[in-house]
């Protein structure tokens, strides 16, 4: 048994708009709260018609708002498309305003084209910085010193708990040297999971944040009360990386009965391949696949992307995957560090 918890897109579906998207993401952290989901992460992404989460450190305070005690943060702030100094101050507000209840994660892709990245101002020269951006940012969120010249107002002493999130063997590498807990997306790029795994365990400094290795997987859920609405449900998703993959930007699409018309061959193999770790059935069929991703993965703990269209069968999907009896309440707050 792991803890589950949610990973939220903030999705703007066709015939919605943005203010309906993050009324759905309020309603999704109040029911994960009461079904004992450990924390609810909204992901920084710009440009996109079908994400509303673009300001992710808004969007917590508006979840924040409307729950009492589950975690929340972000999954993940990409940090070179900001300036550390002011991600302290939006991260240590929301610390000041929930206590005890603020993740930070953080990621180095653009989340966007770069057409957009450049509009961020993001740095898009070939030195990479951002382990000493980390390190800047943990500075801001720890207790001053006093030869510290820049103070994060909100921020300093917050000691709000970093994440390292990725895809790659690269960022394994750099979580396990900083001594930081890891949350591998194995939702969208699942290539190297088994390989980013071993290395971020191998490699594990202990730090005064997290005092053992601690690992955290995504996956895709799509749960209904039969595989054939399930597997219905989950056509918006598939449409959404095949619209992706063709350079389409459009709001998140229903789900359809003709999904073979949609894509080609070569489409529906890259599917198969990128979405293989997706959970997508009745709630035993699911319960099966999830007790084999466990056991394999050796997971800590499990961050569930739930990509349904309609905001009643997302919700149904939240609360069918939680009574699968997988999940644990947990009392972790610092992670590796248990009570």
């Amino acid at each position: 048994m792991v803890p589950f918890s949610i990973l939220d897109l903030a999705p703007i579906t066709e015939d919605s708009d943005v203010k309906t998207a993050l009324e759905n993401s309020r309603k999704l952290a109040i029911l994960a709260e009461e079904t004992n989901y450990h924390r609810v992460w909204l992901a920084e992404h710009h440009g996109m018609r079908g994400v509303a989460s673009s300001a992710t450190a808004i969007v917590l305070g508006h979840i924040g708002a409307a729950t009492k005690n589950i975690r929340i943060g972000s999954g993940g702030i990409m940090l070179p498309n900001h300036s550390p100094l002011v991600i302290a101050e939006q991260f240590g507000t929301l610390a000041s305003l929930f206590p005890n209840r603020i993740d930070l994660g953080l990621g180095r892709a653009p989340g966007t084209d770069m057409a957009t990245a450049h509009a961020l101002r993001r740095n898009t020269s070939k030195v990479d910085t951002y382990e000493n951006d980390i390190l800047e940012l943990q500075r801001y969120l720890a207790p001053p010193t006093p030869a510290q010249k820049v103070i994060a107002i909100p921020g300093e002493n917050t000691q709000v708990p970093l994440w390292m999130l990725g895809s790659s063997l690269y960022s394994a590498k750099l979580a396990a040297k900083l001594g930081l807990p890891y949350s591998f997306a194995s939702h969208f790029a699942p290539d190297q999971l088994f390989d980013a795994l071993s290395l971020y365990r191998a490699g594990f400094k202990s730090s005064i944040q997290c005092e053992r290795a601690y690992v955290m997987a995504g996956v895709m859920a799509v749960v209904a009360d039969t595989d054939e609405e399930a597997n219905y449900l989950f056509t918006s998703v598939q449409q959404q990386f095949i619209n992706l993959h063709k350079g389409i930007n459009k709001p998140f699409s229903k789900p359809t009965e003709d999904l073979l018309n949609y894509c080609s061959a070569s489409e529906k193999a890259m599917l198969s391949h990128i979405l293989r770790y997706a959970l997508v059935g009745s709630k035993q069929r699911v319960t099966d696949k999830l007790e084999k991703f466990i056991e394999a993965t050796k997971i800590d703990e499990l961050i569930i992307s739930t990509p349904i269209h309609d905001i009643q069968a997302r919700l149904k999907s939240v609360s069918l995957l939680a009574n699968t009896g997988l999940s644990k309440a947990t009392g972790f707050k610092k992670y590796g560090q248990q009570n």
